[in-house]
């Protein structure tokens, strides 16, 4: 198949369970829950992204009409960093439309570790070391186990202890990040605080200035 990325760039996990370490950000093109243009966010299931995911014009990004060519755009920018450390985290937009096990197997063959942010619309193939699903109010949830669940909060219809039960090592509560954005962190902290099985994710990339 082919790809279609919006950006591929070098940085630092800014949120979740592997926070802080390097990373190469893959970032597909398109998304499942909402077109990506502002006139249509207000008729999107999901209605607070903050991420521009249309087209393929940003730093790195194009259209890739194989799959070891996306592998190798992204060996490049890992560049000659130590390979023992290499990691790479798939993000969209929604990576699970596009993500595949040929671009898998050849990372992993590569020695990359293997992230996903996903919403959970789709099952993630085999292969992938680190997913972390994130529900959205409004859509079916299919991918139903991982490394983390990343409830942003709060949303309307979604209640935290609906996902508990669920197959995840780790629940994290992230504020919505909007212009009540202080509201939902003090909400946020209290619900973690009175549900210790919830813990609190940032985005620290936001606050120390880093894409």
């Amino acid at each position: 198949m082919s790809y279609a990325v919006k950006e591929i760039f070098l940085t630092l996990q800014g949120e979740g369970g592997q926070i802080g370490r390097t990373a190469v950000f893959c970032r597909f093109a398109g998304c499942n829950l909402w077109s990506g243009q502002e006139a249509d966010r207000t008729k999107a299931i999901c209605q607070f992204c903050d991420t521009d995911f249309v087209g393929v014009d940003g730093i790195g990004g194009g259209r890739f009409t194989e799959a070891d060519q996306l592998a190798d755009a992204i060996e490049q920018c890992w560049g000659d960093i130590d390979p023992s450390c290499r990691f790479v985290v798939f993000t969209g937009g929604e990576p699970l439309l596009q993500l595949d096990g040929e671009l898998i197997d050849l990372l992993k063959k590569k020695g990359f570790f293997i992230a996903v942010e996903t919403n959970g619309t789709l099952v993630a193939p085999q292969g992938i070391d680190w997913i972390c699903v994130s529900p959205k109010a409004g859509s079916t949830l299919l991918q139903r186990s991982g490394k983390e669940l990343k409830l942003v909060y709060p949303q309307d219809g979604l209640d935290p202890q609906d996902f508990v039960g669920l197959d995840f090592a780790v629940f994290r509560l992230q504020p919505k990040d909007d212009k009540n954005k202080h509201e939902h962190l003090q909400k946020a902290i209290e619900y973690c605080q009175k549900n210790p099985k919830w813990h609190l994710s940032l985005q620290t990339h936001k606050l120390i200035g880093i894409p």
